[in-house]
């Protein structure tokens, strides 16, 4: 499995010998700027929740690559209006994809499209690739729910938000990977705008001083498990 981060919270993961593109906010991000949408893969397009910074791209990558976009029942229902494939979800529930295992989890957050559409419950997805697992948080609080996840999987890796305003600061997302059992964390959602930046060798000694250990790749950077 292959990890890539697009900035902010996008990320393209390779696994099963499919392509999948998550939360894609990378034209508007300055940080991402030498970063071609056009040039990307995507076999599927995973949206945890409706807002701008998480659904930008979505159109213009899915008509590039007929993506099938996987998310809540109100966002896919959004964008099957639009003429887009889709695969609708819900919390709680699983489904087997040709990559993988994909279950929907709780996030706490909200969620509503720029035009004011509503935007279902905010959710997280644990993917179950042929030989690790990962989960992928999206802009959440610390919850108790994410002590079910390993009662069901064993994690190789959380993608945890940890720039803090918005979602989870630093310290939470310490706190959020003792619930998932998991110390191997990616950060991501930090940096983009002045709300959320953080000092990353600060982060990064926290995280280590607990016997974790965060990564916090460049934009266009990758990591493979």
């Amino acid at each position: 499995m292959k990890i890539t981060f697009y900035g902010h919270a996008s990320l393209g993961i390779e696994v099963g010998g499919k392509h999948i593109i998550v939360d894609p906010f990378i034209t508007a991000n300055e940080l991402a700027k030498h970063i071609d949408i056009m040039q990307l893969k995507a076999d599927y397009i995973f949206i945890t929740h409706a807002h701008g910074d998480h659904i930008l791209d979505v159109d213009a990558i899915a008509n590039n690559t007929g993506a099938v976009i996987v998310s809540n029942a109100e966002i896919t229902n959004y964008y099957e209006k639009k003429g887009f494939k889709v695969h609708p979800m819900n919390h709680g529930g699983s489904w087997s994809f040709d990559f993988g295992k994909v279950k929907y989890v709780v996030a706490h957050h909200s969620s509503s499209f720029p035009d004011g559409t509503y935007g279902g419950n905010q959710g997280g997805f644990v993917i179950e690739g042929e030989h690790k697992n990962i989960y992928i948080a999206g802009d959440t609080a610390v919850t108790f729910d994410m002590k079910l996840i390993p009662m069901r999987t064993k994690l190789d890796l959380a993608i945890l938000p940890i720039g803090s305003n918005f979602t989870m600061d630093v310290e939470d997302a310490i706190i959020a990977s003792d619930f998932l059992d998991c110390d191997k964390i990616l950060g991501y959602h930090y940096d983009t705008f002045g709300y959320i930046k953080i000092n990353h060798d600060d982060a990064i000694k926290k995280f280590f001083n607990k016997g974790k250990d965060l990564m916090l790749l460049e934009v266009g950077g990758s990591l493979e498990l």
